[in-house]
């Protein structure tokens, strides 16, 4: 019989993880897994769960949000004796990575999925030697993802983080930057950046740029540097989503690895929490570093690609 860890974080979303867990769990049974089921308690309790669990089970399964995968990814990076194939059942605000890997938001279709998928290697990134697994961001908006409360979250849901990023416009303030990706050097005064291995950031899809693969070995990069105006929200919002390729205000790269000087200390945020507040900045992608179960469709569409 197969052994599942299964971490759920509780209050994740709308707390929705409640009232599916019951079916979830049969549909893991009915397949032969022997499971164990935590559900978290705090930030990073579940990171530490996974991480002393190294070698006793053959698949870990999380639910929650963005961040609830980063500790799962993070704890199995971690792991010595084996890495378990991951399976993620999304119920967060927002699940980009989810989106990205094509799971389900309908939280039993992603259990079925997580028992008839198909496995991909994925490639995840190290932030100063800390992982994640899709977006390391810093600017605009970046607060947003780990400031707001969780009970407006699972109120609003994605408006929050909209509601949140308009009250932030008055206040952003660049910071001037050196970064250096494929032997290129580009200094300014940024109100922006993020580090991606994505197909959605913050809900919206594409933002990171098309092609975009998550087993390639490289990360899609954005450098939005300040205009005349740096409170003209128009230009900022149009810059990040809509891709002016050869605006000069806008820095796109891909790289396996990048380098980010600052002249002082810059909060980021990582898959949607606080990653720290370095002045400097190292950045590499592992190729393929754990194994995601994901959806059969998604699977096949991505070998045929």
């Amino acid at each position: 019989m197969k052994k599942m860890l299964f971490v759920y974080n509780p209050n994740s979303g709308k707390a929705q993880i409640n009232e599916y867990l019951s079916k979830i769990l049969q549909i893991f049974s009915a397949a032969d897994y022997e499971i164990t089921v935590y559900p978290t308690k705090a930030q990073m309790d579940g990171h530490e769960k996974i991480k002393m669990s190294d070698g006793k089970y053959d698949i870990i399964v999380c639910s929650g949000g963005d961040g609830t995968l980063n500790e799962t990814v993070s704890a199995v990076m971690e792991h010595k004796i084996s890495k378990p194939f991951i399976g993620y059942i999304p119920s967060g605000t927002t699940n980009d990575f989810a989106r990205s890997l094509g799971i389900s938001g309908d939280m039993i279709a992603a259990a079925k999925d997580i028992v008839d998928g198909e496995v991909m290697g994925c490639d995840i990134g190290r932030f100063n030697g800390r992982y994640y697994n899709y977006v390391a961001a810093f600017g605009a908006f970046t607060e947003v993802s780990y400031a707001t409360p969780q009970e407006f979250k699972n109120l609003l849901g994605h408006q929050a983080y909209v509601i949140e990023g308009l009250k932030s416009i008055p206040f952003i303030k660049p910071t001037h930057m050196m970064v250096e990706a494929n032997g290129e050097v580009v200094e300014g005064d940024f109100l922006f950046g993020m580090i991606t291995n994505t197909m959605s950031v913050g809900g919206f899809k594409n933002i990171a740029g098309k092609n975009v693969k998550l087993d390639d070995g490289l990360f899609e990069c954005t450098f939005i540097k300040t205009f005349e105006a740096a409170s003209d929200f128009n230009k900022l919002i149009n810059a990040i989503l809509y891709k002016e390729g050869k605006n000069p205000n806008i820095f796109h790269v891909k790289t396996d690895k990048i380098k980010v000087h600052a002249d002082k200390a810059v909060p980021w945020v990582l898959d949607g929490e606080f990653g720290g507040e370095p002045q400097d900045v190292q950045i590499d992608i592992l190729s393929n570093a754990v194994n995601i179960i994901v959806p059969r469709k998604y699977y096949d569409m991505q070998v045929k690609n």
